[in-house]
């Protein structure tokens, strides 16, 4: 498979590498990811308004503009390579795919029309306690009151949970306890009987929260889709926002090898820099290697999230494609990170350094939505079916 950016896509790169290394540099960071909110409205407005990337792959249709998954991949790992904290994962890669997939006309209308200006931000909330990554995580449980949906249970590592308007929720029905009863629905974040707690976590720049329902009352107008059948449209998001995840590791990646490289050049031992240490050499050679195939990796699986928006096929090519692309960059990043923990020495993961951020999340990105052991398993079994 031969791959090149369009003229197009690289001015998309270009004004993203140009935008984020204004509003997202080391300062901006770390002033904001100290904050229980984590992100800048200032900068969120810019990026809604001035940059329109929430629009970026919605249909014209909804008020998008009707680009495709490679852009948006494209932008992702501008993204992971300066650590922008923002609600754009939740509510791009996460909430308006889920519409995309499952929602009804009416839905899609109201809602990604409010997403592609960033009107609103929204998330998804699937996992229980058992952080597992399927259907089967899912422990809230609903019931049917005349043509109402009555909700209660517990999400937890629900990104920015704590802080979005509009929480995309699956629930599997009461007393069931396999994939054949889950369903999606539309929860407005101030909703009666919801409770949103932030959860601080070892990686500052990407924050998460703990939801509790308590008996919350959705109408029938908020379900998204058909009742019981959320399982295979929930497996096809968390596959879309897999190769999301790993663009934004490209991003990392390759972001901790240019660090170590120019840290390289600028350390002095023995009256040389170390750069010239042939055992520096190969560890940065080792880390190129791993960038440029997670590179591959994550433009292959992009390639295939968008056939499968246009001709609505290709879910096992899919499956397998976020797979390979989580497995590697989660492995990549976390080995890339870790070489340059070494290369700075005793000073890599001290406060003054950007290296340590790229290294928390590496490891938090490493975990979310499945390592690499669990999806190499699940490359295993597709290739067995």
């Amino acid at each position: 498979m031969e791959f090149y950016f369009t003229e197009e896509q690289e001015m998309i790169r270009e004004s993203a590498d140009a935008f984020l290394a204004d509003v997202s540099s080391s300062e901006a960071v770390r002033k904001v990811m100290a904050t229980e909110l984590g992100y800048d409205f200032e900068v969120w407005r810019q990026i809604a308004e001035d940059m329109v990337w929430p629009a970026l792959h919605i249909p014209e249709a909804y008020g998008g503009m009707g680009l495709g998954y490679v852009e948006l991949v494209a932008l992702l790992e501008k993204m992971g390579k300066y650590l922008l904290c923002s609600p754009f994962f939740s509510t791009v890669c996460l909430a308006a795919n889920a519409l995309l997939l499952a929602g009804n006309e009416k839905q899609k209308q109201e809602v990604l029309s409010k997403i592609a200006t960033g009107s609103i931000t929204a998330s998804l909330a699937y996992s229980g306690k058992n952080n597992l990554h399927h259907a089967e995580a899912i422990t809230c449980t609903y019931q049917k009151d005349n043509e109402n949906f009555i909700l209660s249970g517990d999400y937890h590592y629900v990104p920015n949970g704590h802080s979005v308007d509009l929480i995309i929720i699956a629930a599997r029905e009461h007393g069931s306890a396999d994939s054949d009863a889950i369903s999606l629905f539309l929860l407005d974040a101030s909703h009666k009987g919801l409770t949103r707690n932030y959860t601080p976590s070892m990686d500052q720049t990407k924050k998460q929260a703990h939801l509790s329902l308590n008996h919350v009352t959705i109408e029938n107008s908020n379900l998204l889709g058909f009742e019981k059948q959320g399982a295979p449209l929930l497996e096809k998001i968390l596959h879309l926002a897999n190769i999301a995840v790993a663009a934004e590791q490209l991003g990392g990646t390759q972001k901790v090898l240019d660090l170590s490289v120019a840290y390289s050049k600028e350390r002095v031992q023995f009256n040389r820099p170390i750069a010239s240490f042939q055992a520096i050499k190969h560890k940065a050679a080792d880390m190129m290697i791993k960038a440029e195939a997670a590179k591959s990796a994550v433009y292959y699986a992009a390639c295939i999230a968008q056939d499968f928006f246009e001709r609505g096929e290709l879910a096992d090519e899919l499956a397998e494609a976020a797979s390979i692309a989580k497995a590697y960059c989660s492995d990549a990043y976390f080995f890339n990170a870790g070489c340059a923990i070494q290369i700075f020495g005793g000073v890599g993961f001290t406060w003054e350094y950007d290296v340590q951020l790229y290294f928390k999340r590496a490891k938090s990105s490493e975990t979310y939505l499945g390592n690499g052991a669990v999806h190499r398993e699940k490359i295993a079994r597709i290739l067995l079916d």
